[in-house]
């Protein structure tokens, strides 16, 4: 597999010393033992510097592609570097399924949950939700084994802890999702009946732009569970793709079509790539309750946000006990902004974004970008303390540092 220099986006060009691929988790230790500071790469699908370093970075992507069911525990161990789209195929194989997946297939397993990325859906935690344990190299070369009760802190973890070599998630039987899209659906009526549009099916996501006033709504359907009622006026004819002039054909089945739960829940198709990467993200969690309020306000400088918009995507996510969760403790409503791909234009956009959704209690998605203080950010997690108390023991000299994490938690 090809080296990356940069990010997926591109607007960050990784500065690290060295780039490593090892082919086994012994070569993988070795490598973390002899080296003074190291950083894990995902799939670069992170939009600041969480990733980056000048030391070494490591890509686990070479390790073996393992996954393992176990059908007492009805659990699956997986290698960390996997894709969700590859985990899902793997799973749907043996009549199994995960909850939840994200919009994008394409992103590794170990990545997403060190960041607390997700889908949506009411009932549906993060994607981090579902780990039930984890596998990790220490400083020292050893593997660690941690799971969610004894080290509810070790899952959305920024990759601080160690280098995540496996992890064990929470499955269930494989399941049919249908999919329908709804177009022209009033934003007055998503924030005044925020719960019954999104309690209407399994997993919902309202995509707008803002000053147009209105939003396409997608509803994914879980094939035998009671139909909540609400449904938009215009149902769409034809299927269409999440982005505008993007094409329908890269995005999943919908028209009501029952399928796979796989090739549903994501918005987009695993063969396809949604975009070049020529855009930039950002992404805020806010209490459920705080939802109209958040809509409303964001109403107000609509026409400013779409000047340098693609698109924005509204989910829900269901709270958790992951410290560094941006759901933790509280049922989400979040708000997703993909913006066009010029950081002097959106700068001062996103400030207003902020400045709007920050009284309402937001916490930014850890790997999108944001001009809040680390501090600040730091200051909104109950269990911040805990964490700079887990990563001192996990890792006293600072081995899987960065300036990021430097930034949120110093090294004292």
């Amino acid at each position: 597999m090809p080296m990356l220099t940069a990010n997926w986006a591109r607007n960050i060009t990784f500065r690290a010393a060295h780039v490593h691929q090892p082919t086994s988790v012994d070569e993988l230790r070795a490598l973390v033992e002899r080296t003074a500071r190291i950083r894990a790469l995902g799939t670069g699908h992170s939009f600041n510097l969480i990733a980056d370093t000048t030391a070494d970075l490591v890509r686990v992507d070479g390790l073996p592609g393992t996954v393992e069911i176990d059908r007492e525990q009805n659990t699956a161990t997986v290698a960390a570097g996997l894709r969700y789209a590859e985990v899902a195929v793997a799973l749907e194989r043996e009549g199994f399924a995960l909850a939840n997946l994200a919009s994008l297939p394409h992103i590794s397993v170990a990545g997403s949950v060190a960041t607390g990325t997700h889908g949506s859906g009411n009932g549906q935690q993060s994607l981090a939700g579902a780990v039930a344990a984890l596998s990790l190299v220490a400083p020292d070369g050893t593997l660690v084994e941690v799971n969610r009760d004894t080290d509810p802190g070790a899952v959305v973890a920024l990759g601080a802890l160690g280098i995540v070599t496996a992890l064990t998630l929470d499955i269930e039987p494989t399941f049919q999702v249908a999919q329908q899209v709804y177009r022209s659906v009033p934003l007055d009526e998503i924030g005044a009946s925020f719960d019954a549009v999104f309690g209407s099916a399994y997993s919902v996501s309202a995509f707008t732009g803002w000053a147009s006033g209105e939003a396409v709504v997608w509803q994914k359907r879980r094939v035998g569970e009671p139909d909540p009622g609400w449904r938009g006026a215009h149902p769409a004819t034809e299927p269409v793709n999440p982005v505008p002039n993007m094409p329908a054909t890269n995005a999943t089945q919908q028209l009501g079509l029952a399928g796979p739960w796989h090739e549903r829940l994501p918005h987009f198709r695993p063969e396809f790539t949604p975009s070049a990467g020529e855009e930039l993200q950002s992404e805020f969690f806010l209490p459920r309750t705080e939802a109209g309020r958040a809509v409303a306000a964001l109403r107000e400088i609509g026409e400013l946000i779409e000047s340098v918009l693609q698109i924005s995507e509204i989910r829900t996510v269901r709270g958790d006990d992951l410290w560094l969760s941006p759901s933790y403790h509280r049922d989400s409503v979040t708000f997703h902004f993909t913006w066009v791909k010029d950081e002097l234009a959106v700068a001062p956009v996103l400030a207003q974004v902020e400045q709007r959704l920050l009284p309402l209690g937001a916490r930014p998605h850890w790997g999108k970008l944001t001009s809040i203080p680390a501090n600040q950010i730091v200051a909104s997690y109950p269990c911040a303390p805990d964490f700079a108390a887990l990563l001192r023991r996990f890792d006293p000299d600072g081995k899987f540092r960065n300036s990021f994490v430097d930034d949120l938690f110093p090294l004292s």
